[in-house]
């Protein structure tokens, strides 16, 4: 995605995160990369509190009930983003990262409606039972008490 569409995206949804709630820290990136790799710090590393957002309380519950290993137990996201060699790809890669998060639980969960079986499926599953009965009552050994 190039950096002028993940701006774009951004700013596509109802709620939206202020600047001043998001902490983007620069630190050296890891792995390989000859010297370049130790000289700059190109980096981000993301900080996003949850409770302190401005998200929706509804969002906010199922963001922090989401099993995900950025989540820390005190509510707040990390993300590390070093894929690409600058500085700014970095902090978009994770503004992006961070909104997919967020975008994933934001529409709620649809209810699940009850259903029951039809009169069929119920017919069906009591003739497979006598079936599968029969078939193993054929199995038993035949025990003759009168002899």
């Amino acid at each position: 995605m190039t950096p002028a569409a993940a701006r774009q995206n951004l700013g596509d949804t109802a709620w939206q995160i202020g600047e001043d709630e998001v902490v983007l820290t620069a630190i050296r990136a890891q792995g390989a990369g000859g010297q370049n790799v130790n000289k700059v710090s190109s980096a981000i590393h993301l900080r996003f509190d949850i409770a302190a957002s401005s998200l929706p309380a509804d969002v906010k519950a199922r963001l922090l009930a989401l099993s995900d290993s950025r989540i820390t137990r005190n509510g707040c996201v990390v993300i590390k983003a070093q894929q690409h060699r600058t500085q700014e790809l970095n902090r978009l890669d994770a503004l992006v990262r961070l909104h997919a998060l967020i975008a994933s639980v934001a529409r709620p969960p649809r209810t699940r409606r009850t259903t029951r079986p039809s009169a069929a499926q119920r017919q069906a599953r009591r003739e497979d039972k006598a079936h599968r009965a029969r078939t193993k009552a054929l199995r038993q050994a035949t025990v003759d008490l009168a002899a």
